[in-house]
Formats: C-alpha cells, structure tokens, sequence
C-alpha cells in the first residue's frame, strides 16, 4: 500500500514540478517573444499572380517564365498567357522557382514538443487499441516546430499518433493557421497499425491473434448496427472505438502498417487480404526484398529514414541512401518521409536530396515528397501538384527544394502568404548581428 501510494504521490510531484517549471518559462516568454512566436497568415482577400518564375507542376511540365493565379486560396489559372483579373497583386518572381508544397508522411508535428517535459508530448494513448483516436484533434497549432518545418517547404504534415497495437488515426495537417479545425486538410487519411517483432516468437503470436480479434469485434459492431438500422435486430449501443473502424472495413480509410522486417511486411500484405482493407506499409526498410509482392498487390510504401545506418552488420553503407532507388527501379509505388521527430522535419528535403545522390532520378526524388505522397494518402485532389483547382499550397524557392543549398523564400497555404520569421531564422539574424557588430568594433 505504501509503495502504490509513494508512486502515485511521485508521478504527482514530477508533473507538478513540470508544471511549475513551464509557468516560469511562460513568464519570461514576453522578454523573448520574437524569437518565439509567429502569426498565422490571415486568409487570402485579393487575386495573387506570380510571374517570371519557373514553375514545377511536378504532374506535368515545367513552365519557363511561367505565370501562376490564385483567388481564395485555389489555384485558378497557369502558364505562360494568363490574363490576370482587375485588382490582382502581382509578384515577380524572377529567376525564382516554384513548386507544390511538400508534404511530410510520417510525423509527430504538433503533438511533440519538448521529450523532457511529458505534458508537451501527446502521441500515446492508454491501452493498446485507440481506433478512435484523432490526432487532429490533440494539435497543437502553437508548436514552434511548425514554422520550422514551414520554413523549409514542409507545408503539410501527416500527423501520426503512435503506441499501441491500434494508435488511431493520423491526419494531414496545413503547416499555418490558428486552430486545429482550421489546420486540417483531411482528417482519417489513414489507421495506423504497429506490427508485432517477430523476433518474440510467443509474444507476435498472441499480438497477431489480439489484432485479428479486434478486427472481428469491430466487425461484428458493424454487422450488429447494420442489422439495427435497417430493423432487423434489437437496439445495439454506440461503441467510439469500433464505429471508427467503419471507414477501414468500407475502404474510405487505409491502414498504415508500421513494419520494417520481411516478415512483417509479408505477414501484413496476408493479413491485409484476408481482412480485405487498403495496406499502405510505413517503414519498409526490408521492402526491396518483396518487390513483386508489393507490386502484385499494389501495395505502396512509406519509406522512413533515408540518411540512416544499415541495421544488419553484413548490409552494406548505403543501404537505406539505395533504397528508394531500388523500389523505384522494381516500380513500387512509395514516398519518402524522414524521421517522425516534430524537431527535425525541416531535414525532410535532404532525406530525398539523399536518395536522389544514390540512384533515384532528381525529377523523381521530389515526386517523392508532393505527387507520391498526396496520391498514397488520398490528397490529390488538392496538394502535391500545381494544377487549376487545387489548393495554393506552394514554395517560391532559388532553387530544387532538395538541395542542400536552396533557399526557400517564400511560402504559401490554401493562398495565405505565411511568416517566415521562424525560430531558427531568427537566432540566425540575431547572432549574425553580434558578429557584425563585433566586426566593426575591431
């Protein structure tokens, strides 16, 4: 009795000791607001045009000196004979580039902030099944690491939760705004799955069990509900959980897989066909051993971690730098996205810049982080490319955003010019300040 109480008075203490620690850095956030904080871009209110840049429409061709028109947030008209309507604001972006925003397909954006601090990190829930988790829901749209991201032509997150057998749902989050609903480009783009090690023998052969046991609850729920609503049966109670898991059985949601191994991605592709839902495997870095399969099925991957290390000792250096190359060459549909870590997303170009240095055509490189990953999660529609119609969601940079080089310029969301005052620009701009005044003092 004394031990349960000794823990629970503990984890009080720690997290009241936590929270009085952020309450002190609150106080002192007004002496270093700059260097903090950013103001969402306000929405779009005037036709936007940006002429005399090239643009990448990455689904078609690149247009020299190009011209791109955008009213309420929605590309209306490109090319290079665009008639721009009475009131436009004109921009010219000579010599620049422009191209979709990019989009990053495993992330903890919004939902991580500080590792030290438990109360700033949100992206596990209690219990092994959370179908009805909604990550958008638990955003934070004041995170600085978004305007980091932001800053280097990260525009759309795929928000991910993570823990568990079942961690719910991720959404794909726009990179600006003020509140999570207004952030939200699709929310349920797709149910994510953490696949067993096979390496436990026993353990991955009760974890698989409790996961088919839980798609067949669920599926009774559905046929139970069914039955109620069309008078067949008896009044049925809502259940949050299982209702969640309608839209994975009616194929509007796919289930990510989280697996890295031979065996797990084989063993999810089987699993997947006998439950019938749409597989996307995230991880994969095994999955240049299953081509065919993977393509037989028509199953894409999401590709973590390029700029990694060999996990096997008798792997060769570039293993996971090849990878894409490989799959692409195989003719996999894939994507690539980095590490999930919120703090480090704004690397996710040079995780692509990566792949394209080991065989993966540079065009092909940078469909990786718009056209291929708008398609893998149902977006489309809206982002990935510069079409009529779709979002403006877009980069104005000096150069291929996965060079290491290139400066991005400019940034902007459903039409919304976005702050580029980020927190590492501005430490930047403040020491480079100390240097000069240095400078000219000696």
């Amino acid at each position: 009795m004394n031990k349960v109480f000794n823990n629970k008075f503990y984890e009080i203490m720690k997290n009241s000791i936590s929270a009085f620690l952020i309450a002190g850095l609150l106080l002192f956030l007004p002496f270093n607001a700059e260097a903090q904080m950013q103001t969402p871009a306000p929405e779009q209110s005037e036709p936007i045009a940006l002429t005399g840049g090239t643009i990448h429409t990455i689904s078609g061709d690149v247009i020299e000196n190009g011209t791109i028109l955008f009213e309420d947030g929605i590309i209306t008209a490109i090319g290079t004979d665009v008639t721009l309507p009475d009131g436009t604001n004109e921009k010219d972006v000579t010599g620049m580039h422009i191209y979709p925003g990019l989009i990053d397909g495993w992330s903890q954006m919004g939902i991580y902030e500080i590792g030290a601090v438990n109360m700033t990190t949100d992206i596990n829930e209690q219990g092994p099944v959370n179908p009805n988790a909604m990550v958008e829901r638990a955003f934070n749209p004041e995170s600085r690491w978004i305007g980091v991201a932001r800053s280097a032509g990260v525009l759309t997150s795929i928000t991910t939760p993570g823990g568990g057998l079942i961690s719910g749902q991720s959404a794909a989050m726009a990179m600006d705004g003020w509140a999570w609903d207004q952030m939200t480009v699709k929310a349920g783009v797709g149910m994510i799955v953490n696949w067993p090690n096979p390496n436990n023998a026993e353990n991955y052969t009760e974890q698989l069990q409790k996961l088919r046991d839980t798609f067949a609850d669920a599926r009774a729920y559905k046929n139970a509900r069914s039955a109620m609503e069309s008078g067949n049966a008896p009044h049925h109670d809502f259940d949050s959980r299982w209702n969640a898991m309608l839209p994975v059985f009616s194929g509007d949601i796919p289930v990510v897989v989280n697996a890295h191994e031979v065996r797990q991605i084989q063993d999810a592709i089987t699993w997947a066909e006998e439950e019938d839902v749409k597989l996307i495997i995230l991880g994969g870095r095994d999955s240049h051993l299953v081509t065919e399969h993977l393509k037989e099925k028509n199953i894409p991957v999401v590709i973590t971690e390029v700029l990694a290390s060999p996990n096997r000792a008798w792997e060769a250096y570039d293993a996971r730098y090849a990878l894409p190359s490989k799959l692409y060459d195989a003719g996999v549909e894939f994507a690539i996205a980095g590490s999930s870590s919120a703090p480090y997303a704004n690397r996710l170009p040079l995780e692509a810049g990566a792949a394209a240095a080991f065989g993966l055509p540079e065009d092909v490189a940078v469909k990786t982080l718009t056209l291929y990953p708008a398609r893998i999660f149902g977006l489309s529609d809206r982002i990935g490319a510069l079409e009529t119609g779709m979002d403006a969601t877009l980069i104005i940079a000096n150069g291929n955003p996965i060079e290491y080089a290139t400066q991005i310029k400019q940034v902007y969301i459903q039409g919304r010019e976005s702050d580029m005052k980020d927190m590492h620009r501005q430490f930047y701009e403040k020491y480079r300040e100390k240097v000069d005044q240095w400078s000219s003092e000696n």
